[in-house]
């Protein structure tokens, strides 16, 4: 990192003094040339050393302010003022400014560490800790990872860490293995969509003693959601297998197919693999689950659910295949949804201040 610092700002006039005194004294008082040329070397050594850590001060200083560590949580419009859609708002900016704001900081890579830098497991923490409003926050739910950047929901309770979210349709979620992966996405504004990366939700959901609530909304904006206990994925070399325990909530248990057996045998979700257009990892033997239905996702023979699906406007929709947006349970295979959200809290935080009531 290049800095470019005044020498003026960064030594003090002290510090010039102990520089030259000695060279005063010794013309004045005419000492030894070998032992006064010694005593200026010593000194010359320890204030490039006092420059040094100086220097580094001073760079720890502005990276700070930078990337605003001092600075106060910034607050969030409320949902009433969160605009259309589909015409982003420059008011409803989390944490950043827009994309013409030099201090946005949001979307670059994560700098260095300094020392100084607090980050919360997942967003109960952060809940816990300061009682933000919602917004961007970067979290480390391992610390043998790298942290990353998610948004929290301090609403409907607090304390929720979103992992997947749609909104606009504005982001493509027929992607390969690696960026499902790695995550892709907007992570700025309010209603940015994206896809945390199977990895980071790995990590965050690896305890398994949690709570994951989905929250659906359709286009006429009937709003209902569905709760799956110990939500959890494994690793890559299991192929990011699915696993979860109880459901509950008003949307059907659609993860599990619903109520019939045969439909459970087929579109029944737990315990299948994650598949992509380039990785095909379902039962589906005659064909790609992924390939046929525009998205990663865990898929079986395929499923009564699909929320990476694509993004249908108006809701009802015809195609060769049932590839929208759906939850089965609730809206059926031929209904595509505006808005989903998954996120996750712990398990125990229920019992602190309880759910809300399907908001999103």
């Amino acid at each position: 990192m290049k800095i470019s610092i005044d020498a003026r700002r960064v030594m003090p006039v002290w510090l010039l003094l102990v520089l030259v005194w000695p060279s005063i004294i010794c013309s004045t008082q005419m000492f030894a040339a070998g032992s006064c040329g010694t005593d200026i070397a010593a000194l010359k050594r320890n204030i490039r050393k006092l420059e040094n850590k100086l220097l580094i001060t001073t760079w720890q200083v502005e990276h700070l302010q930078t990337h605003k560590y001092f600075q106060p949580l910034q607050p969030v419009v409320s949902d009433s003022q969160t605009q259309d859609d589909t015409v982003p708002d420059v008011k409803n900016n989390i944490n950043s400014g827009t994309s013409n704001d030099t201090n946005s900081t949001l979307i670059k890579p994560h700098p260095p560490a300094v020392g100084l830098m607090v980050y919360d497991k997942d967003c109960s923490e952060l809940f816990d800790r300061l009682r933000p409003q919602s917004g961007f926050y970067r979290i480390q739910p391992s610390i043998h990872r790298e942290p990353f950047l998610t948004y929290c929901d301090m609403e409907d309770g607090g304390g929720w860490t979103v992992f997947q979210r749609r909104r606009h349709g504005k982001v493509d979620f027929n992607r390969d293995w690696v960026d499902y992966r790695d995550g892709f996405g907007e992570f700025k504004l309010r209603n940015d969509e994206f896809w945390l990366g199977n990895e980071h939700i790995h990590s965050l959901l690896s305890e398994g003693r949690n709570l994951v609530k989905i929250d659906l909304m359709d286009w006429g904006g009937q709003r209902s959601h569905a709760f799956y206990e110990n939500f959890r994925i494994t690793n890559e070399a299991d192929k990011y297998r699915l696993q979860y325990g109880m459901y509950s909530g008003k949307a059907g248990d659609a993860l599990t197919g619903g109520e019939g057996a045969v439909e459970q045998w087929s579109a029944c979700l737990g315990g299948m693999q994650f598949s992509t257009r380039d990785q095909d990892n379902d039962r589906y033997h005659q064909g790609s689950c992924a390939q046929e239905n525009k998205a990663g996702w865990w898929f079986n023979r395929c499923h009564a659910a699909n929320l990476n699906g694509k993004f249908y406007r108006k809701g009802k929709y015809k195609g060769q295949f049932d590839n929208g947006v759906v939850w089965g349970t609730w809206k059926g295979l031929w209904y595509s949804l505006r808005h989903t959200t998954m996120k996750v809290r712990p398990l125990v935080f229920l019992d602190v201040t309880g759910s809300g009531a399907g908001e999103i």
